[in-house]
Formats: C-alpha cells, structure tokens, sequence
C-alpha cells in the first residue's frame, strides 16, 4: 500500500498527505463536511467562478505548512517529526468550525462564541475519536506549546491559512491582481529570537503580499454586491426566527430548525451535548433547501428575502465615506413600506446599514520582521522603500447602504 494519499489540487499541483494520523483526520466526517461548504460565501454572485470549497483550502494550507517545515528545517531550525506532524494537524483542522456561508451565522443563528472555539470544539471531539493522538496539535493551535514558531505558522500575519486563500482566491475569482508568490515568501522564512521572520531577500515578495491583501478584501471579501447579497440571507434568517418566535411554523432541515428556533451563545454549547452535533450537520444546502420553500410563504418579506436569494434580486447598496443620515434612512423606508404594503418595522427587513472597516496595515498586529545578514531585524514598514506607514496605517471605514429594490 502506498504511504500517502496523493490529491491533484488546481493550485498547487499534487499535494501528498500521509497514512496515518493525518489522513485519519481528512477522512474524518467532520473535516469531510468542509466539501460542503463554500469558502468564499456568496462572492460566487459577483465572480462566478468562486464556488470552491473549505475542504480545498484546508488542504492547500496544509501544502503550504509542509513546505514550510521543509523549508525552515533546510535552514537549521530543528524541527521534531512529532512537532512536524502535529503542526499539519492543527492547519488541516483550523477551519474545521466554520459555519456556511462564511461569517454570516456567527452573528445571525449563534451569538458570543466564534468559529475559532467552535474548531476547538471539533478537534477535541475528533481527538477523541482518534484516541489521543492530536493532544500536541490542539496545544499547538491553542498556543500552550513552548515553541511559539508552530502557532505562528497557522496563526499570524504569515500563517499558512492566509497564504493559501489569498492565492487559492485568486485563482478561482479570476481576480488576478491577487496572486501572491506563496512558494517565494516560504523559502524566505526564518527564525530570529523565537519569531517567524523574512529574509531581506524576500522584501519585495511581502510588499506585494500585503498591497494583495488590500485589493483582495476590498475587490472580492468586501465587494458592494457580495455583502448585499450577505444582508439578504442575514434579514432572511432573521425574519425566519422572528416568525417562529411568534408561533408560526417556518421549514427548516432538523439541523436549521435546531438554531432558528434556540438563542445559542456559547453557554449554551456548553450546556447542550447536541449543540455541536447539529453544527456540524448544519452546511450550505440546508440554507438553499430552506429559502426554495420560504420562496412560497404566506409571509410576504420571508416570501421576498428568499426570492431575492433564489432570483439574485439583489438588494441595492450604497457606499459613502460619511455616514448616511438617519432622514434619509429613514425616507428610503418609509418608500419600501409604501411600496410593498409594509408596516415601518417590518419594512426594516429590507434594509440594512452597515460601517465596515479594514486596516491595511496595523503595526501592533501586522508587524512582519525582515532578517538581515548582519542578524538584526526591521519591520516591514521600515524596510520598505515603497510602503507608505502613515497611509497604510490609515484606517479605513465605510458605510454599506443595503435595501430592497422597488
């Protein structure tokens, strides 16, 4: 029998994952749910092509995190195989909590508790299952492991998660302004005082990473129409627990029901045993399977949230630098009430303000070392000629008007 288990990935070519533990877990149903859900939400109205999966990118992160223990292994840094294995574990595993459709039912169908706990929570039930063996990751992961290097690898501002969406986005959005030269910044790894660091070769590589990371999540993460479509599933789902609250029968798979008909937070997945289960059964297709019979609800605004997800009807936004005055919120309403027969307050389902901001550049998180010959260390601000500290550090903030066409 073969040692590894090999995957023809798009991206990345062939990705090779070993028999053992770590084919144990790709295997395990809780990271196989991950074929179900999209990792890009509902970006794929605005590119098309955006339909891959968190399954993908899992597994393209993992790529990534087995090159880079290559790579920094070439480099001296001693690396235990037992270290090296659990490392691959805890990156194959660290979306394994994600909801569908992205962020939208972190603050919708559950509230106080963020995917990250609820991927703590599966890796603990798949630890179980797997009998103890994923003790190291999951200490990795949380951060309790002496040897910081391997926490960084899977979470900071050059974790091997944002290397594969940044170029695995790209590609499948045809955005190709997007494409990060992922093989370069990981041959240029290093190690400096216990912190993951660049060589000075690489500088051009991280300016390009992160002028990427800025066009990326203004181009695609937070296009006008991608978060305006968001706003139609967000006001759907809440109208759907609203009804329930008053005693109406709304469909939903057991699943969906589970979450629209309980207020969940995170003491309640510590009190409710089944709680995960139903998360881990909830996926993309128990959303679309709901709005097509919402679509024919005697409730005109569930009825008319639905269709717009269903028809792409998509609600209209407007995107100002300035916060929209409360009279012309207020008047916009007032039209769709009008319109559509609507008391004011039911009339708020169909729109939406929302202030979205997004720093380029923050220097008390974004901080990434570049590692001169001589041994000393500069941030990226420093060392760059063509990075601008006072603009990238500017912050960025934006107000998304999102309301129902009439």
């Amino acid at each position: 029998m073969n040692a590894y288990k090999i995957i023809n990935d798009p991206v990345f070519g062939f990705i090779k994952i070993k028999r053992g533990l770590l084919y144990d877990i790709v295997q395990h149903p809780l990271f196989q749910r991950l074929n179900r859900i999209n990792q890009l939400g509902l970006a794929s109205v605005v590119y098309p092509g955006a339909r891959h999966t968190r399954f993908q990118h899992s597994l393209g992160a993992f790529y990534l995190m087995t090159e880079a223990v290559k790579s920094l292994s070439e480099k001296g840094v001693y690396i235990f195989d037992s270290e090296a294995e659990a490392v691959q574990a805890a990156i194959l595993m660290h979306d394994i909590g994600h909801g569908p459709f992205s962020h939208v039912l972190e603050d919708t169908l559950i509230h106080g508790i963020s995917h990250e706990q609820i991927s703590l929570m599966m890796m603990e039930q798949i630890n179980h299952d797997l009998k103890g063996q994923l003790n190291l990751a999951i200490r990795i992961f949380k951060d309790e492991y002496p040897n910081k290097l391997f926490h960084q690898l899977i979470s900071s501002q050059l974790d091997m998660d944002r290397l594969d969406y940044l170029r695995r986005d790209s590609f499948y959005t045809g955005v190709t302004e997007g494409n990060i030269g992922s093989a370069r910044i990981i041959k240029m790894l290093n190690i400096c005082n216990d912190q993951l660091v660049v060589d000075s070769k690489g500088i051009y590589s991280i300016e390009n990473y992160l002028t990427t990371r800025r066009l990326m999540y203004w181009q695609v993460y937070l296009h006008k129409t991608a978060v305006g479509y968001e706003k139609v599933l967000v006001n759907a789902l809440n109208r759907a627990k609203h009804l329930v609250r008053q005693g109406q029968e709304v469909f939903a798979s057991p699943s969906l029901s589970y979450f629209i008909l309980n207020d969940i937070d995170a003491g309640w997945f510590g009190t409710h045993p089944e709680a995960l289960q139903m998360y881990a059964e909830l996926d993309d297709s128990d959303i679309w399977s709901a709005m097509k019979v919402w679509k024919h609800s005697d409730d005109k605004i569930l009825s008319t949230l639905a269709t717009d997800m269903l028809d792409r009807h998509l609600f209209k936004v407007e995107v100002t630098e300035e916060r929209p005055s409360d009279e012309y919120v207020t008047s916009l309403k007032e039209r769709i009430a009008d319109a559509m027969g609507l008391s004011a307050d039911d009339a708020n389902y169909l729109i939406t303000l929302t202030e979205i901001g997004k720093d380029m550049y923050n220097p008390d998180d974004d901080s990434i070392g570049i590692l001169y010959k001589d041994g000393t260390v500069k941030d990226i601000a420093e060392a760059s000629e063509i990075l601008n500290v006072h603009l990238l550090s500017k912050k960025i903030r934006k107000y998304y008007l999102c309301y129902q066409r009439i």
